[in-house]
């Protein structure tokens, strides 16, 4: 079983099919288009005028601006219905143009700007003026070849439709790739922030349920054991008073390095993904391989996210995969950092089977990766991620390393 994280992106047809004879079922679809083009194109030529030129006009007063921008808002609705009859009757399929990012963009007036410089609302509006004289145009002919023109009809349908198909297409699409990712980014955002937020709510449960709960318990003896000796009562209890505060502090100190083992390893900052992938796998209960060949280091935001990546998928390997061997390899091709995980589990990882594979893919995602995972029942697994290089001038060894 593969999956790969899903994309954004859709395939159309940019080449009409060509000319038929025969009145089937496309070319029924397509006169059914050419006479709704008057009523609909009246009602979207008459809300342009209405709202829009109005909001045009009041723009001297306070009220002008925001009746533009909501006029835009409304255009961007009315192109959403033009797509839905052109994917219809026409068979185009266009991409859907992402939603303004008005979130997180400054105060009132910012938005209201943004809103003002919608390249889609405009393009919607410049779409719904050239459609009126267009839909008489496509309607009375349509509209007369019916009953005068029946033979040459189909031709005529289709040779206006095709006009129809290239505005909506030019009009209507998506303005370039660039806006697509506007939104795909947009998305990648409010997962990193809820992620991250997720991380905080972690590091502050930790903190207060287990180093910081210790140091209480560890503050509290350490004062009876200082009431004691001041009392002069030196004796064995005392002595076991602070032989247990003793204990207290080496586990308050655990945890507080595995805390911040998994903010950020220390040996990942110092030696790289070389060593601290190493020392990951010696904590994994299946003998892993770690091989890493790297001839300098990424920047610290990839190399975290790698590390992060592997350390998971190798607790996935001891908690889930029954494997008996593992290996990690990790290599840079032209600009990408690749990242292979493998082992000879029982197999069936899914990217929604509740293992975290989901939360990595959409990490992964954020900062442009990629995650695929090959997993057929009865194994083995091989996950594959790719992340964006990211230079750093600091060197880093090639080594292969063994652990268990």
């Amino acid at each position: 079983m593969t999956e790969r994280y899903p994309s954004s992106r859709t395939a159309q047809d940019d080449h009409p099919p060509p000319p038929r004879l025969a009145y089937d079922r496309t070319t029924w679809k397509e006169i059914a288009h050419l006479l709704a083009n008057l009523p609909v194109s009246l009602l979207g030529f008459t809300y342009v005028v209405t709202v829009l030129f109005t909001g045009l006009g009041l723009t001297v007063t306070v009220i002008g601006f925001p009746l533009l921008a909501v006029g835009l808002a409304g255009a961007r609705q009315l192109g959403r219905v033009e797509r839905a009859r052109a994917r219809a009757l026409l068979g185009v399929r266009v991409d859907e143009p992402s939603r303004l990012p008005l979130r997180g963009t400054g105060g009132i007036v910012a938005r209201l700007w943004l809103a003002l410089k919608d390249p889609v609302g405009w393009r919607t509006v410049l779409y719904e003026l050239v459609r009126l004289p267009w839909g008489v145009l496509t309607f009375t002919v349509t509209l007369v070849s019916l009953f005068v023109l029946w033979p040459v009809l189909p031709f005529l349908a289709r040779g206006l439709a095709n006009v129809d198909r290239v505005m909506v297409r030019a009009l209507l699409s998506p303005s370039d790739e660039l806006e697509r990712r506007i939104a795909e980014l947009e998305s990648d955002r409010g997962v990193v922030v809820d992620t991250a937020a997720a991380d905080l709510r972690r590091i502050e449960r930790d903190l207060h349920d287990g180093a910081q709960a210790r140091l209480v318990n560890l503050a509290m003896g350490l004062g009876l054991a200082k009431e004691k000796l001041l009392e002069g009562q030196a004796d064995e209890h005392v002595a076991a008073m602070v032989e247990e505060a003793h204990g207290e502090v080496k586990l308050a100190l655990q945890e507080l390095r595995d805390l911040a083992r998994g903010i950020h390893p220390a040996v990942l900052t110092d030696r790289g993904l070389d060593a601290a992938l190493s020392s990951v796998a010696t904590r994994c209960t299946v003998p892993v391989q770690v091989t890493v060949d790297l001839a300098e280091r990424p920047a610290p935001a990839i190399e975290g996210i790698a590390y992060f990546t592997v350390s998971e998928l190798l607790q996935n390997i001891s908690k889930h995969s029954g494997a008996k061997a593992a290996s990690v390899d990790v290599w840079r091709t032209d600009d990408r950092l690749l990242i292979q995980v493998w082992d000879d589990g029982r197999g069936g990882a899914r990217l929604d089977g509740g293992t975290g594979m989901k939360g990595l893919a959409d990490r992964l995602d954020a900062v442009d990766g990629l995650f695929v995972v090959e997993s057929p029942e009865g194994g083995p697994t091989t996950i594959t991620a790719e992340l964006p290089w990211r230079d750093r001038p600091v060197t880093a060894g090639t080594a292969t390393r063994k652990a268990h």
